[in-house]
């Protein structure tokens, strides 16, 4: 590990991995500051609440490890004493049904980022894999109880339509917490350079995933694909608003993908990823000093480095959670 990385806040935006002991020690060995951990996709409000039960008991039972992030501060103080903050993070806002008091419930059990949805419609807006009615009056509602609460809002499977319109609704920065751009590959999940390029200009966040399937090179991607990813997104919309989201799904196999990739949890099947490899050099969350000898290797200064590892992230965090 590099002087560079381990000197450096390392944040990964988007984690969905199987939480248990060998990942955190991989979180350590890959010198990870603080991680936005989903901890509900499908899962209703009482599934929810018990998910956070669960994440923190693994907090408490690694403390050697771990620690719970409610604000920035608690991310300086995991790099301080070496452990990884756990944000707790949804990829659905399914949880919150229909009721918008859910939302502060979860903001006091320490819930800072949530997607607004998973891949198709639900009560709030539409998903990236259908036609995209945008914004239902709900969502409006949702936005505004989620900036005042500081709960980010996070657009990365969200349909185009919706993604713009909660730019536009949202009071405080909003993200793309995993995404890849459309100009590199194809694909429902990418955005486009308009898009990119409109969340950025209205002061959001993108984060950059190397999830195989929406890399230019698939399953044959390096991590030198993944920078040149970073470096395509940096050339449209500057280095300050771009992080890491890798969106590893460590220690999970073929049921999870089944379930996650059935529209709302069971029924209709939305995508086949086929076999996921992640990126040679970039394997395991372990591997992460080898993305920042990369980002070496392509000529960034240290000070990009710095601002893409966590540095972006942090500022970006105490914008929407506030002091």
């Amino acid at each position: 590990m590099s002087n560079l990385h381990q000197q450096s806040l390392v944040i990964d935006g988007l984690n969905i991995s199987k939480w248990e002991r060998l990942v955190f020690e991989d979180m350590k060995k890959g010198g990870l500051s603080a991680v936005n951990c989903t901890i509900s996709v499908w899962e209703n409000f009482q599934g929810t609440v018990g998910n956070v039960v669960d994440m923190k008991n693994l907090i408490r039972d690694n403390a050697d490890l771990l620690t719970l992030v409610r604000g920035v501060e608690d991310i300086k103080r995991a790099k301080k004493e070496g452990r990884t903050g756990v944000i707790l993070g949804f990829q659905n806002a399914h949880a919150f049904e229909d009721n918008l008091g859910y939302i502060e419930v979860f903001a006091e059990l320490g819930v800072r980022v949530v997607q607004l949805c998973y891949n198709t419609q639900n009560l709030i807006g539409t998903g990236c894999y259908e036609r995209d009615g945008g914004l239902s009056g709900f969502g409006r509602e949702v936005i505004a109880e989620m900036n005042r609460v500081g709960i980010m809002v996070d657009l990365s499977h969200v349909g185009g339509n919706t993604s713009s319109e909660a730019i536009l609704a949202s009071a405080k920065p909003v993200c793309y917490s995993h995404c890849l751009p459309s100009g590199l590959k194809q694909h429902p999940r990418n955005k486009s350079d308009e898009q990119l390029k409109f969340i950025a200009d209205h002061g959001g966040f993108i984060g950059v995933t190397m999830f195989p399937p929406f890399l230019k090179r698939g399953s044959n991607a390096n991590v030198d694909d993944y920078v040149e990813a970073f470096d395509y997104i940096i050339n449209l919309v500057g280095d300050d608003c771009v992080g890491i989201g890798t969106d590893f799904t460590q220690g999970y196999g073929k049921p999870f993908f089944e379930w996650l990739t059935h529209d709302k949890g069971r029924h209709r099947r939305l995508t086949d990823f086929g076999t996921v490899i992640n990126p040679e050099g970039f394997r395991t969350i372990g591997d992460f000093p080898n993305l920042t000898a990369a980002t070496e290797r392509a000529g960034w200064k240290e000070s990009r480095i710095r601002k893409v590892l966590g540095e972006n992230w942090l500022r970006v965090f105490g914008e929407v959670w506030g002091a």
